[in-house]
């Protein structure tokens, strides 16, 4: 048996070491993906000891950056996508004019060519895809306004900078660097730079539009079809293998003839398999998947990362840094802010957008490659990437600080705010201008409701429960994130709660003091184990209910302080029983049989 197996090798020790320093790093209440880059570092070439295949690292990066790109595709429409297009297309391409006009006079000071400047300008104005989803996904605002908006403003810059990879080779002349007619023809659909720069244009645009069209014409019909057909099979296995094939597939197809980037193909993948009734055990069955690939991403940018030149290149890192989290945060805050939307969308979207990642290192490469950036830049935009990455999570922190202060000062400054809404709003009940907003907290109001039923979810199960407790005319509210959901509710004149219950001020706004009952109707017990601790500490007398899937998960759950929780395999087991043995009993009249509890 062979020995040699890099591939073996660099994920073992990629994921070994990143499982040893998250959880280190979560010990200490630290973001994982900073023990994730700290574990990068040292399997990198630029620490002593071993050093894993970089090549293969990137490589399972970019399935970690697919797999994730498709995921939010299962939970984004096209409907969703163009009713952020007025914010996300003259936002993205204002920051990304900003924040490279910034690059380049870093680079001016820095006495690099205009070409230089340029490409480097560029690499520090496009977000990570990786760290940009994750962010939202803890937080689980992907679903919300503000999380449309940050997707889609991703989208944008992840188009423009198609554009740029397929503009720089036929621009390298000009620009002062090495011409390459060849870089872009291992594509089947190759862009020789004889066309001219506004050829060049035309064709990679024509390509774009015509992968849009085959996925929504060809693509809309194909792969529902596809997903179908193995459902009725009745084999998970091959469903599942069908979901990784769509994913993968579609994307490295998108990238192969069409030009487009590996993560935009796979994010028009799930987006198109969303309209199909089976895309929620879609981005169930690929889920471990891209858990697992982006924490390989984590380590291959750690990889690149020499440590040492935090003292070679100080204060060039220093101000490449403050582009990055400072520049690009500011403008994408006036902006948002210009739009008349909410402070607290406009905090979220500076904080996502202010890091760069997987874009910027391709932009890199390629300026090098072309002569016009210098390795410095390389590895200043290295160094940005890293330290963006790991003060993100700080980012999002500094901006729960200072909401309630700029909230204070424009309600200073504001004139009266008028009772209707002059602007989008991002949650049920929200006025979107910063003068009605800053007039009150930016957060859920809390509710008057006592002595109720707090229901935490309203998926299949909890749609179920909030039914009868309507039915029972109990008073209850409902704690949900998803938009649509919480429009329904409020249609059905049902008081909710936006966002998720595992924030402080969200579970709050439920008034959870005055609650007689705690329902978790959520399928995610650790989730519910951290409300069912937050519950208890706000009302040690509330009775608590949840759900589960296994023996462990209720032995969590009571050991948190559950009252009672039920795991739906027990209670479908009961219904089958009761119902054999009722149509089994003598009598004339069966036993009535309760509705199961949906796993």
């Amino acid at each position: 048996m062979p020995h040699d197996t890099p591939l073996i090798a660099t994920i073992v020790a990629g994921l070994g070491l990143a499982f040893v320093f998250g959880a280190l790093a979560n010990r200490f209440r630290i973001p994982p993906l900073v023990g994730y880059l700290v574990a990068g570092v040292l399997v990198g070439p630029n620490t002593p000891g071993f050093v894993a295949d970089a090549g293969l690292a990137n490589e399972l990066a970019e399935i970690g950056v697919i797999l994730l790109m498709f995921g939010v595709g299962l939970h984004f429409s096209l409907k969703d996508l163009l009713s952020v297009r007025a914010i996300a297309v003259p936002g993205a391409i204002v920051q990304i004019g900003f924040a490279t006009a910034l690059g380049a006079g870093l680079a001016w000071m820095l006495g690099w060519s205009m070409g230089a400047g340029l490409v480097f300008g560029l690499a520090l104005s496009v977000a990570s895809t990786v760290v940009l989803l994750r962010a939202l996904q803890e937080r689980r605002l992907i679903e919300t306004e503000r999380g449309r908006i940050a997707v889609g403003w991703l989208i944008v810059e992840d188009l423009a900078m198609v554009l740029a990879l397929v503009l720089l080779p036929a621009l390298a002349g000009v620009l002062g660097g090495q011409e390459q007619a060849d870089v872009h023809s291992s594509g089947l659909l190759s862009l020789p730079a004889s066309y001219g720069i506004w050829g060049v244009v035309g064709i990679t645009l024509a390509k774009v539009a015509a992968f849009v069209v085959v996925m929504l014409v060809v693509g809309r019909r194909v792969i529902p079809w596809i997903l179908h057909y193995v459902a009725h099979t009745g084999s998970r296995e091959l469903f599942r293998l069908a979901v990784l094939a769509i994913a993968l597939g579609v994307a490295f197809g998108a990238a192969k003839l069409f030009g487009v980037s590996l993560a935009l193909g796979a994010f028009f993948a799930g987006m198109i398999m969303s309209e199909s009734e089976l895309s929620h055990r879609a981005a169930e069955e690929s889920l471990p998947l891209r858990d697992a690939f982006s924490v390989l991403f984590f380590v291959s940018v750690g990889m690149l990362f020499d440590p040492f030149s935090l003292i070679s290149n100080g204060w060039p890192i220093l101000a490449t840094l403050a582009i990055i989290v400072i520049g690009k945060s500011l403008a994408a805050f006036v902006i948002v802010v210009a739009f008349r939307f909410p402070l607290a969308t406009a905090l979220m979207v500076s904080a996502s957008l202010a890091q760069i990642g997987e874009f910027s290192f391709i932009l890199a490469e390629l300026g090098v490659g072309l002569k016009l950036l210098p390795e410095q830049g390389r590895d200043l935009i290295l160094a940005g990437a890293i330290l963006s990455i790991v003060l993100n999570p700080l980012m999002f922190l500094a901006i729960d600080w200072m909401k309630p202060w700029l909230e204070r000062r424009a309600a200073r400054t504001a004139p009266p705010a008028d009772t209707k809404p002059v602007g989008p709003a991002t949650e049920p009940g929200q006025v979107a201008s910063v003068a009605a907003v800053a007039s009150k907290e930016d957060g859920p109001p809390k509710t008057t409701l006592t002595n109720h039923a707090i229901l935490i979810g309203y998926g299949r199960v909890g749609g179920l429960v909030g039914a009868a407790l309507k039915q029972a005319s109990l008073p209850f509210l409902v704690v949900e994130d998803a938009d649509k959901t919480l429009a329904r509710l409020k249609a059905d004149g049902i008081e909710t709660v936006a966002g998720n219950a595992a924030n402080a001020e969200v579970f709050a706004a439920a008034n959870p003091e005055g609650a007689s009952r705690l329902i978790l109707a959520i399928p995610n017990a650790f989730e519910a184990g951290q409300i069912v601790l937050r519950a208890r500490a706000a009302n040690p007398g509330i009775n608590v209910i949840a759900r589960a899937h296994s023996d462990a998960e209720v032995d969590h759950l009571k050991g948190l302080g559950a009252d009672t929780v039920i795991m739906g395999e027990r209670e479908i087991a009961r219904g089958i029983v009761e119902e054999v043995l009722g149509r089994a009993a003598p009598s004339n009249e069966a036993p009535k049989v309760a509705e199961p509890a949906a796993a």
